[in-house]
């Protein structure tokens, strides 16, 4: 197993003997991470009971594959469940969320400025889909890599789009949902990519695949991609919310200061090291129950990851990306620090590692 350097305060030490003694998943399997056989992007995965669901953007379509764990998904029949019949455009990373015990997949679709968010649902996971919606997202414009999630009794959805019509940078933006489908009220930004780590690559300058999660404390988490994907300096960072803090407020979000989960030691946070195995890891999907957040891993284990990367060694491409296999787990007593803006310059919480 490979050492960690960088612990944050007590929590961090006590975290750090239970890595050492986690050679296996909760689940029994390999403490490693692993390239699967399918060569392709922006995995989303959720578990229902003892099955893993997973979506993904098939050509014109949408398709979903079922398996008994995470390894076993890249070899498992995959069903299409929607196709583009009506000229929608590129179709981007499908998101399956479960709400109310039916299932939603939100996705992009369009063509240039013209990317929006769809969604469609159905009452199981591979069948029986409805015909896609737009979502109505405030201001209608430009938005990619949605997804919905339930915070202190509230729907929210957040994605990643543009401030204007023009390609200038990706940032993420939150809204309240009345339903799995409408959004209510203003869209809020709740990050640019301004920081130098996340701003080597750009053209435009990116901050996008959002996914939430809370931790063990009941603060929510927004971990998200940055930098371009078309590069090896593609990676993960996190957006931690302060205690009783305002989603819609920017400034009650704090940012790793670095990437959490990259490939180049440069942008890495202090006391995050960069991957031994893979290039550009993004685009993740924590594997939650029934995709909730009030699933969310306690403190202590590991728990299942997917995410695409490209493998060292191999020119970097959107062709070459693979879905990984990985885990994750809470870190403790991690502060973030920012200066010159509203409210305290430091707040400090959980943080996460990733491992491949």
């Amino acid at each position: 197993m490979r050492i960690l350097r960088g612990l944050y305060g007590a929590v961090g030490f006590a975290l750090a003997a239970v890595l050492a003694a986690a050679l296996t998943l909760t689940s029994g399997g390999p403490a490693h991470a692993g390239q699967t056989p399918l060569r392709a992007a922006d995995p989303s995965v959720i578990r229902v009971g003892g099955t893993y669901i997973s979506v993904q953007s098939t050509g014109g379509g949408i398709s979903v594959r079922q398996a008994a764990s995470t390894d076993a998904l890249a070899s498992a029949p995959a069903r299409q469940v929607w196709s583009d019949t009506r000229g929608r455009g590129e179709v981007w990373a499908p998101e399956l969320v479960r709400d109310g015990g039916r299932y939603y997949i939100y996705f992009t679709a369009g063509a240039g400025a013209n990317h929006r968010m769809f969604v469609i649902s159905s009452a199981s996971a591979d069948s029986g889909y409805t015909a896609e919606t737009q979502l109505a997202l405030p201001d209608d414009k430009w938005a990619i890599d949605g997804t919905l999630f339930t915070f202190s009794g509230q729907r929210w959805f957040v994605w990643s789009g543009w401030a204007g019509d023009t390609n200038v940078e990706q940032n993420l933006y939150i809204a309240r949902m009345s339903s799995p489908t409408t959004p209510t009220g203003a869209r809020y930004i709740i990050s640019q990519p301004r920081e130098s780590w996340e701003r080597v690559v750009g053209n435009p300058f990116i901050n996008e695949a959002p996914e939430a999660i809370k931790d063990p404390n009941g603060q929510l988490h927004i971990v998200y991609s940055a930098n371009g994907s078309w590069s090896n300096q593609y990676c993960l960072a996190d957006l931690r919310l302060r205690p009783g803090g305002d989603p819609t407020y920017v400034w009650d979000w704090y940012k790793s200061n670095g990437c959490l989960f990259g490939s180049n030691a440069a942008t890495m946070m202090r006391g995050w090291d960069p991957t031994l195995y893979v290039d550009g890891p993004g685009h993740h999907s924590f594997v939650l129950l029934d995709g909730d957040i009030a699933t969310s891993p306690p403190a202590g284990p590991r728990f299942p990851l997917m995410f695409h990367a490209v493998p060292k060694g191999t020119p970097y491409s959107w062709s070459n990306r693979y879905w990984y296999t990985g885990t994750f787990c809470w870190w403790g007593g991690v502060t973030y620090s920012r200066a010159n803006v509203p409210g305290p310059n430091t707040d400090t919480g959980w943080g996460l590692k990733f491992f491949e």
